[in-house]
C-alpha cells in the first residue's frame, strides 16, 4: 500500500517544477483561484518560479476563464 502525502501544490497543473510549487506555497498561494489576485510580475520575481511555470500557471487560469491581477 502506498500512503503518498498529497501535498497542497498538487493543486497547480502538470508540469509546474518543484522549485516554483514550493515558491507558491511560501508565498500562501495553495490554489489556482488565489493567482488571480497575484500579478505576474510579482510571481515572476519570486525565487525558484521560471518562465516555464508562469506559462503554465496562465494557460491554467485562462482555460477557466481567469487571469493573473492585472
Amino acid at each position: 500500500m502506498n500512503s503518498k502525502k498529497q501535498s497542497p501544490s498538487s493543486a497547480f497543473p502538470p508540469g509546474v517544477a518543484k522549485p516554483a510549487q514550493r515558491a507558491l506555497a511560501a508565498a500562501g498561494c495553495t490554489t489556482l483561484d488565489q493567482l488571480t489576485k497575484a500579478r505576474e510580475s510579482d510571481l515572476a520575481s519570486m525565487h525558484g518560479m521560471g518562465p516555464k511555470a508562469l506559462a503554465i500557471l496562465k494557460a491554467a487560469l485562462q482555460r477557466q476563464g481567469k487571469s493573473f491581477r492585472p
